[in-house]
Parts: C-alpha cells; sequence; structure tokens
C-alpha cells in the first residue's frame, strides 16, 4: 500500500472513527484502525464488534493495499503534524510496519494484517428510509441527555426508536429515559418508515452518530437502514452499523401525566439562569432544587448544612393554587438546554406526582421530570 493524502482530510477521517475503537481489549487487533487504499480514496474503519464505522477520503493512490495500524497512536500522530502538509504512507518496506512521512518527520508503526480484522455481518436490512441531517441532530439532542447508565437496565441504555401514529397522522418517535426523567420527540414519518420495527440505538451509538453529523451539511440526508438486531447509517462517506440493545422498552405512555391541571409558563433562559444559580449552594449529589409556586411568582431555593442557603425569585405566568415541589437541579437544566427562548410549559399535580414539561413553540417535544423531595 503506498498513497499520498492530505492532513487535514485523513486527521477528520481518523477523528470519525476513532472514537469506536476501546482503549482496552483484549483482542488486539480491535485497538487498530484498518486503512484500505482503493479507487483512489483511503476507506478507514473501526470496530468493537458491536459497532462499525467506515469513513473514506480522497487520497493519490500509487498502490492499493490494506493494513492495520493503532487507532489511538496515529490519529495523536496525525493531530501533531503541521497544518496542511502531505502525509506519505508506505506498507510495502519493513514487514508488519507502516512507514509515514512528512516533511522531516519519518515514523514506522507496528500493524497487524488485514486479513485478521474482524468484519460484522449486516445481514439484512429491509426498512430503509431517509432522515435530514438536521431534523436528526434535533431528534439525538432532545433525548440523549435523558438516556440511563445504570448497567442493570440496560435495555434503557440508549433511545428508542419507533413509528407511532397520533391523530391519524404517521410519527417517527424516539424516547429516552433513566427511570427520573423521560423525553419524547417526534417527527413526521419518513417515507419508508411506515413498516420499521421498534429498535433501541445504544448509546455508545448514539455518541458516535451525534459526532459524525456534526461535520455534515445541515441539507443532507442521512440512509437509515433497520432490521430487528441491526441499524446501519450512512451519510457523508461515512457508513455506522451497529447491533441494537436486545430488550423491550418499557410501556413509556404509563408515566407521562395526563391530568396535570396547574400550569406554569416561564421564560426558560431566565429560569435556567436562576436554577444554576441557586444549585451552586448545594453539595449532595442530588441538588435539589425547591420550587414554590404562587400567583404570578415562583421562588427557586436550595439550602446546604455545610454552604449555606440561596433563592431567586420569578416572575411567571401562574394563576392556580400554591405549590412547592422539588426537582434535581441537573435534570431541569438539561431540559431547560433544550428549549427555545420561547419559554417553557409546566403541566403540575403536586409536590409528590410526575411534572410534565413542554417548548411552548415545539409541541413536537415533551418531557416528564419526578419530583424530588427537598
Amino acid at each position: 500500500m503506498q498513497l499520498v493524502i492530505e492532513r487535514s482530510a485523513l486527521l477528520k477521517s481518523l477523528t470519525h472513527v476513532q472514537g469506536v475503537v476501546e482503549r482496552r481489549t483484549t483482542i488486539p487487533i480491535l485497538s487498530n484502525v484498518m486503512l484500505t487504499a482503493r479507487d483512489g480514496a483511503l476507506a478507514l474503519t473501526a470496530t468493537d464488534m458491536d459497532l462499525a464505522i467506515v469513513d473514506s477520503v480522497p487520497a493519490e493512490i500509487s498502490q492499493d493495499g490494506a493494513t492495520t495500524v493503532p487507532a489511538h497512536t496515529f490519529h495523536d500522530i496525525v493531530r501533531k503534524l503541521p497544518e496542511g502538509a502531505q502525509i506519505q504512507m508506505d506498507s510495502g518496506g519493513e514487514q508488519n510496519r507502516l512507514t509515514v512521512k512528512c516533511g522531516r518527520s519519518r515514523l514506522s508503526l507496528m500493524t497487524l494484517p488485514a486479513e485478521d480484522f474482524p468484519a460484522m455481518a449486516e445481514g439484512d436490512l429491509p426498512c430503509r428510509f431517509g432522515l435530514p441531517s438536521d431534523a436528526f441532530r434535533g431528534l439525538i439532542d432532545r433525548t440523549r441527555f435523558a438516556m440511563s447508565t445504570e448497567e442493570t437496565r440496560y435495555y434503557l441504555n440508549g433511545i428508542y426508536v419507533h413509528p407511532t401514529e397520533a391523530e391519524g397522522a404517521g410519527l417517527l418517535r424516539i424516547v429516552a429515559t433513566d427511570g427520573h426523567r423521560l423525553a419524547r420527540v417526534e417527527m413526521p414519518l419518513p417515507q419508508g418508515a411506515e413498516g420499521m420495527p421498534g429498535v433501541i440505538v445504544p448509546r455508545k451509538t448514539v455518541g458516535e452518530l451525534r459526532k459524525l453529523i456534526e461535520d455534515v451539511d445541515g441539507e443532507a440526508e442521512i440512509e437509515v437502514a433497520v432490521s430487528e438486531t441491526k441499524m446501519r447509517f450512512a451519510f457523508g462517506g461515512a457508513v455506522l452499523t451497529s447491533k441494537l440493545i436486545d430488550g423491550t422498552f418499557p410501556d413509556y405512555e404509563r408515566v407521562i401525566p395526563l391530568g396535570n391541571d396547574k400550569t406554569l409558563q416561564v421564560d426558560a433562559r431566565a429560569f435556567a439562569h436562576a436554577v444554576d444559580l441557586v444549585s451552586t449552594i448545594t453539595t449532595d449529589k442530588g441538588r435539589g432544587v425547591k420550587l414554590t409556586l404562587d400567583r404570578g411568582s415562583l421562588v427557586l431555593s436550595a439550602t446546604s448544612p455545610e454552604a449555606g442557603s440561596a433563592s431567586e425569585e420569578l416572575e411567571v405566568d401562574y394563576a392556580d393554587n400554591p405549590i412547592e415541589i422539588g426537582f434535581n437541579a441537573r435534570y431541569l437544566l438539561d431540559i431547560a438546554e433544550q428549549i427555545g427562548a420561547d419559554g417553557a410549559r409546566f403541566k403540575l399535580a403536586d409536590g409528590a406526582s410526575p411534572t410534565l414539561v413542554q417548548d411552548t413553540a415545539d409541541p413536537a417535544a415533551m418531557y416528564v421530570l419526578m419530583p424530588l423531595r427537598v
């Protein structure tokens, strides 16, 4: 394998794929990225056996070939080479070595045979549809913060993607929950997604997808292919294929409160600032903040035996009976970050029941928060 490639293009591609590679693995070749030079492009492939990514970048290929090199080491080397440099790569010299030349720099990396690199079989992916990348980015951003990190409830360690119907219209809905909070976002059902099974996309896959989308034009379309066990996303020269979580997502509709009769409307930015300020005083893991509501007024307060107390009052749109309720400050801030400048609407019942939070400008997004005793 012999080729010349521009440093920034290679670095961008390496950044895309190296996140898939586990830093600690008992299988040495899984620490490597596979480099395949063919047809005027260099394809970089990485996998952890549950998730695989292939990203292609243009290159001047003088000799086709393939090899594998340590992913994180290679990324660090390319990152430290000068901006705008041309990088020469040659695996035809020393055995089990890839020579990297750039200006006066010459590095030799240990390689493992490309034939030993594991390929993740896709199988048949019968359901196929397209999604605008900016819309998909919004779906991920407004739900992924609510994914669970508890390994015991593995079926919550991802986002649940499924087709549904409301008021006679088909919808693609994404849901995430960790048992303390829930995020649900939906969009019109894309053509071709009608027969899609409900699937749980793993947390790591969601994170890698979000990084990839960052570099894609907002109007570009993501090609999605789905089966019961795998999901593939193709866009911008990259193809990400992931196994899905083999489990049953809980009936999330049961926890969405329908009878909450008290309505609070508040400016999301002012609310987030107040929560952030008063929660600074708390030191406990729960970071509890108390909301005290009366007509036209919201007082946010927090206390800590070690640090003291803090409170802030906001003018709000609230015309119901007084109520006190506590929430985890981090959860409140996570939701406030996803709500636009038009404002947040809280639907409350009492101090011990789940609260519904909506973006007044975006009915497609909805959040549920369990209260916290403070």
